[in-house]
Parts: C-alpha cells; sequence; structure tokens
C-alpha cells in the first residue's frame, strides 16, 4: 500500500514573522501610494499644478523606500544564520497564506521578491524562495469598501443626456462647471456618432471607471459603451478653462486617441484604486493589445510593470530562436544597444569609456536616465526600465555582439557557464531612429512623410521645451518614430534642463580674421547654448530644409528659447494636450468645417519595424 506524504506543518516563528513584516511593509506602501493619488483630486480642484506634479514624482520613489526600510528592519532583527533554506521556503508558504483575501495580491508577491532579492546575493536565492510566476489570484477581487471599481449606467432608461450629467457629478468634483449642460449636449452628439445608430440591445449600458485618471493639468473619465456583443471604448477629459472653472473638453474613442493617451511615453497617472487588477482588466478591454506590463506602470505601479515585462520576457525568449544582435543605426558613444529582432524592445548599456567630445560618467547618464523616469515626458520621451543582473543566454548571443559587450563594457559583462550575465542595463521600446525614416522616406520618393517627419520632429522638441527640457543633442539619430508616427526622443546623456541652459546669439565677428578663424573667437560657457548653430547641423538636405523653415524657423533663434525659459522661471506650466487640438470642442466651435486630414500611414517597408505605443 503507497503511503500519502504530507507536506510538513509550517512551525518556525521567525518565518511567519518575516512574512509578516513583509506584508506589513507592502500595505504601508501601498496606503502611501492610494493616499497620494487621492490628493491627486483636490489638486486638480484647486488647480495646484505644480503640488501635483512634484506629488506624481515623490511617489515614483515610493516603493524602493519601502523596500530598503524592511530590508533594513529584517537586517538589524535577525542574524544571517538564522535565515536557513527552510525558513525561506517556509516564510514564502506563510506569505501566501497572508495574501489569501489581500486586495492587491500580485503587487505583494513583487514586493516579496524585492525584498528578498535585495536580502540575498544572486547567486545564492533560488526560485523556490521568491514568486516566479503569480501564486494568488487576482480573478473576481470584491472591494471592501462602498465604491465599486466601475459604476454602470443605462442610458435606454434614463436618456443619454441625463446618464452622461450623471456619470460626471457622481465624481462630486469641487469645483464650478462652465457650462456643463453645454458640455454634455456636445459629449451625447460624439456619442451618438460612436454607436453609429446601432439598435440597441437589451444589455445596452455605459460602463465607467470610479476613479477619474489625474495628470498634469487633466483628469480624464475613462469608460466603455456596451451594446449586444460590441464595446465602444471612449475617454472625456476634463479641462479648467482659463477662469478656473471646469469644461468637458472633448471626447476620445478612436484607438489610436487612447492608446496615445496611455501611451508609454508620459507620465504615470494618478488614480485611487482599491483593486489595481481590476482596473487593468478593464482597460485591456480597451486596449486589448496593449501588454498588461504597460497598462501597470502607466497607473504608476511600475515596479510590477517591470515583472510583468520580464516574465513575457522570459516567455518569448523561451518560444524564440533568433539571436541577439547589435540594434540597426548609427552607433552611440555613450550605449551600446542590441536587440533580439523579434523582440520590439531594445537593451542599452552603458559604456564603460566614452571618445571626445562625450565628457560624462556612468554615473551621470544613470541620472539623466534617472530625470526622465520622474520627470513629465509629455509624450515625447521613451519610458525605461531598469534592471540589475539580467541572464541571457550564451548561445544566443551574436560573436559580434558578444565582442561589443567584452570591449565597450567588461565591467558589466560576466560569462557564468552558459549564459552572460549584464550587471546593468535599460530596456526600451524599439522604433525606428527618425535618420533612418527620413532616409527610406526620400528613396521611396514620399514628400509627404519627410514633411511629417520634420514636423513632428519640431513638435517633439517644443513640447519638450513646454516640460523644461532641452535634448542636448538634437541628431536626428536621437529620436524615433512610434507605431502612430510619432516622434519621441530617447538618446538622454546630454539631457538638461531649459532653466540651466543660456541660450545666446553668436556675437558677430570684429575682424577678418575672427570670421575665418575655424574655432570660436568668443568665450563659451558649460551651458551656452546657441541655437542658430542648429541648421549648421541639421539641414544639410534641401528638401528637410524648406520643411523645417516652412514649420519651425523660430527653433534657430535664441529669443525663442530665451522667452520659453523665462516662463517656465515665471513659474507657468504649459498646457501640453495627449490629443489633436482639432478634436476639441473649443477648436471646433472656432474652426467650423472638416477637420485636418490625418497623417498617411507608413510605407511598407517599415511597416515592420515600427510598434504600437
Amino acid at each position: 500500500m503507497t503511503q500519502i506524504a504530507f507536506p510538513k506543518l509550517l512551525s518556525s516563528q521567525i518565518a511567519f514573522d518575516i512574512a509578516r513584516t513583509i506584508r506589513d511593509g507592502f500595505d504601508k506602501h501601498y496606503r502611501l501610494f492610494r493616499e497620494t493619488s487621492q490628493h491627486a483630486k483636490q489638486y486638480f480642484e484647486q488647480g495646484a499644478w505644480a503640488a501635483a506634479q512634484q506629488a506624481a514624482r515623490e511617489r515614483i520613489g515610493f516603493y524602493d523606500k519601502r523596500v530598503q526600510e524592511c530590508v533594513q528592519m529584517l537586517e538589524d532583527e535577525y542574524e544571517e544564520s538564522e535565515l536557513s533554506d527552510e525558513v525561506w521556503r517556509e516564510l514564502k508558504l506563510h506569505y501566501i497564506g497572508m495574501l489569501s483575501d489581500h486586495k492587491q495580491p500580485e503587487l505583494a508577491e513583487t514586493f516579496f521578491n524585492s525584498v528578498c532579492c535585495n536580502i540575498l546575493h544572486r547567486t545564492y536565492f533560488h526560485n523556490d524562495y521568491i514568486f516566479v510566476r503569480p501564486v494568488v489570484s487576482t480573478e473576481y477581487i470584491e472591494t471592501e469598501e462602498l465604491v465599486p471599481t466601475y459604476r454602470v449606467y443605462y442610458p435606454s432608461k434614463d436618456g443619454l443626456r441625463y446618464t452622461l450629467k450623471r456619470m460626471v457629478t457622481n465624481f462630486q468634483l469641487n469645483c464650478e462647471f462652465a457650462n456643463l449642460d453645454r458640455d454634455v449636449t456636445q459629449v451625447e452628439a460624439r456619442l451618438h456618432q460612436l454607436f453609429g445608430g446601432d439598435k440597441l440591445e437589451p444589455n445596452h449600458q455605459i460602463q465607467v471607471l470610479t476613479s477619474l485618471f489625474y495628470r498634469n493639468k487633466g483628469a480624464y473619465l475613462v469608460g466603455k459603451g456596451i451594446n449586444g456583443n460590441r464595446e465602444y471604448p471612449f475617454v472625456v477629459p476634463i479641462l479648467h478653462n482659463r477662469h478656473a472653472k471646469l469644461v468637458l473638453d472633448t471626447v476620445l474613442f478612436e484607438h489610436q486617441q487612447i492608446a496615445v493617451l496611455f501611451s508609454f511615453t508620459r507620465a504615470y497617472f494618478l488614480a485611487d484604486m482599491e483593486v489595481p487588477s481590476a482596473y487593468v482588466q478593464f482597460l485591456r478591454s480597451l486596449l486589448p493589445r496593449k501588454p498588461r506590463s504597460e497598462i501597470y506602470t502607466i497607473l504608476g505601479l511600475q515596479k510590477q510593470g517591470k515583472t510583468l515585462f520580464y516574465r513575457d520576457y522570459l516567455q518569448h525568449l523561451k518560444h524564440s530562436s533568433d539571436h541577439f544582435e547589435i540594434a540597426p543605426g548609427i552607433r552611440g558613444m555613450v550605449m551600446l544597444v542590441f536587440a533580439l529582432p523579434s523582440f520590439p524592445y531594445v537593451f542599452k548599456v552603458i559604456k564603460d569609456f566614452f571618445p571626445p567630445p562625450k565628457e560624462t560618467t556612468r554615473a551621470q547618464v544613470k541620472e539623466k536616465y534617472l530625470l526622465v523616469k520622474h520627470h513629465d515626458r509629455v509624450g515625447r520621451m521613451a519610458d525605461t526600465l531598469e534592471y540589475s543582473n539580467v541572464a541571457f543566454p550564451r548561445a544566443r548571443f551574436a560573436e559580434e555582439l558578444l565582442a561589443e559587450l567584452k570591449h565597450f563594457a567588461p565591467s558589466l559583462v560576466e560569462e557564468d557557464r552558459e549564459q552572460i550575465i549584464i550587471r546593468h542595463l535599460y530596456i526600451e521600446r524599439r522604433m525606428v531612429p527618425l535618420n533612418m525614416w527620413l532616409s527610406n522616406a526620400e528613396k521611396d520618393g514620399r514628400a509627404d512623410l519627410v514633411e511629417h517627419g520634420i514636423v513632428e520632429y519640431g513638435n517633439a522638441i517644443k513640447e519638450l521645451v513646454a516640460a523644461n527640457i532641452f535634448p542636448g543633442d538634437m541628431l536626428y539619430k536621437n529620436f524615433g518614430v512610434t507605431g502612430h508616427q510619432r516622434v519621441v526622443f530617447y538618446d538622454y546623456d546630454e539631457i538638461e534642463y531649459i532653466t540651466d541652459c543660456q541660450f545666446r546669439v553668436i556675437p558677430e565677428a570684429r575682424t577678418e580674421e575672427e570670421e575665418m578663424s575655424a574655432e570660436p573667437w568668443y568665450p563659451i560657457g558649460k551651458n551656452d547654448v546657441f541655437p542658430e548653430q542648429f541648421g549648421r547641423f541639421l539641414l544639410g538636405n534641401p528638401r528637410i530644409r524648406s520643411y523645417f523653415m516652412q514649420h519651425h524657423a523660430e527653433l534657430l533663434t535664441a529669443a525663442y528659447w530665451q522667452a520659453r525659459k523665462q516662463r517656465i522661471l515665471d513659474g507657468h506650466i504649459e498646457d501640453v494636450f495627449p490629443y489633436p487640438q482639432h478634436i476639441r470642442f473649443c477648436y471646433q466651435s472656432q474652426h467650423p468645417g472638416p477637420a485636418p486630414a490625418a497623417p498617411a500611414p507608413p510605407f511598407n517597408h517599415l511597416t515592420m519595424e515600427i510598434h504600437h505605443e
């Protein structure tokens, strides 16, 4: 007769106490995270834009602070000899038990991994000790509070206009609307356009997430209409007008508009979520092609986004066979960039040394990337995922790539049997470098795409300026084109605040010798910038020069940059809209007639290179 082996009873008090300490550390983190999100409502009502931006920046660092607090507590409390293999295995089982009725179990598992990996050396910790894959289900988690994840409205019963007004007033914003009836009428007309005159089915309803999504100077109502087996996503931005009264600015219902709003190039939203997995599930019904990792990240849960991204990456690695290779494009002086062709991301490693004229260090480059992580990216800077001690299969590395890594970044590369360990790297969404986009458009005779690329390039720079960012190196190779044909900056080693730069006019030469000199005859400070010189590096192509001068000639004048800098110093926070101006209700009332044409679709031989935002 076969004897059944029952698991040993959990008996270690140390294991239980450590599990409880980690869970309490996570609960503290998420409580503070939610408090910041709840304060966003007040900032929006008061128009306290600087305070809102500061809160959003500070919230990014909450997670690491709580992890370090927890690690310090455990290291002070326990000797290393007390933490045996058995204790580590047992405390994970205790922790799982503590998450059975938890509202954020997936986040708590990630927090557990972070604490364990900070305590244990990577060569020591074992998959048995951490959550390699999720253990506690996030399906059908009930909210404890009276407020559900989303509210349901029935326009067939109450009428669409009354329903829309209830949807907006249910958020109880403590600020007066300029003319809510007018705005609701405009939203109603736009939603009738969305529903397209479909016959109403018995299940016709509108579902709206209970929390508004706050970012910068906007609050966003996120919902979807349901009719039969069809769903119609929509977003209504709520803004302050110049009289500090609220307006419904437009309705976003095209997939591209909503995808750009939730793009990886923007700052994280502040939304009060008791059950974040339910919000992610709702948003995935609006954006089914967007990975869950990106949705968690855009909601400010970037550590969970990193965890899910890495799991997706490992799955892709397991089910693919192509090789890592040096990324196409012009080689950078600071970063070595490589890619897996079948995977829509690139891997960026800071080199150990930089050729002249680069004057920087690895620490300074990391500071620049951290600056971008905490800054408002206004849809024009790619978010990056930062990892340490990433293992790659040695057999999947092209020999040329491995040779370059060992030559340019030997301090970061370690061969460990059949693995290559890279001690520090960034992972970023792959885009088509703008210089390649423009070159291929020229070869294909697509003047419309050349113009579109230059218009977007100038717009990207202007929106970065509005966010107090000077790109530093403005060459086209440092900008990429996304799947929605938007130009995004992604090379951060020379980035500076606009307010730290001195924008100057080149002095007139006093003598013929000075005018003919190959070297500047005038003193140049560390942060001096001469905008009239930009054209020398950017506008050698006559067609490109023509489009640039037509749309963005002011970027070549010091006066433009000086005026923008002064506005920032005066405390003015610019409006940067994550959707086109021509769909705004106020624009349409001032410009009746057909809307501007949409950008031309990408040409075929680049389509496979471009990926969705």
